[in-house]
């Protein structure tokens, strides 16, 4: 059973059935959805409450959205945690500041990885707020509760991603 932990890639089969036993326990023990991109904005609204919190407490979206460390914020460290924790135990644990791939493609200046990095992460979390959700929010739970905007959602994040990767590495895939 141990070594199953050890592995360093995983059967999407048994992978997606947990994904739908831990959806369906969420739901179970705190009817609540499944989703982290809020934790962000939360985040967010963490730090501009020390900057100045009478504007944050005034702003519409974080009254809607407290600025608090919730469960759903702690879904993002449990994420963290179980990445370092994978990638220990399968043995590919590694410090990169420049992926192969990325390096095989854009150099390895590690100064610009770190900006695109970066400029990737605000697009997304732009894009997940903008959706209403992130692929966790609207691919799994919300295509779960057969959510016709989650479906639209989520084959939209699939076909993007498609596409972007296309235009980067090109469509050597097809």
């Amino acid at each position: 059973m141990t070594a199953w932990f050890m592995m360093a890639t995983w059967s999407p089969y048994i992978v997606g059935a947990g994904i739908g036993i831990l959806i369906w326990t969420t739901f179970l023990l705190s009817d609540r959805p499944l989703g982290c991109s809020t934790a962000y904005a939360k985040t967010a609204g963490m730090a501009e409450s020390v900057i100045s919190r009478r504007k944050s407490e005034a702003m519409p979206y974080y009254q809607k959205f407290t600025p608090t460390v919730d469960w759903q914020w702690m879904i993002v460290i449990g994420v963290l945690m179980g990445a370092f924790l994978s990638a220990y135990l399968s043995g590919t644990f590694t410090l990169l500041t420049v992926p192969p791939l990325f390096a095989a493609e854009f150099g390895t200046d590690s100064l610009f990885r770190s900006l695109v990095a970066l400029l990737g992460g605000i697009l997304m979390g732009m894009g997940a707020r903008w959706a209403g959700g992130c692929t966790s929010g609207h691919g799994i739970s919300g295509t779960l509760q057969l959510s016709l905007a989650s479906w639209v959602a989520a084959i939209c994040f699939f076909a993007a991603g498609i596409l972007v990767a296309g235009l980067i590495y090109g469509f050597t895939f097809l």
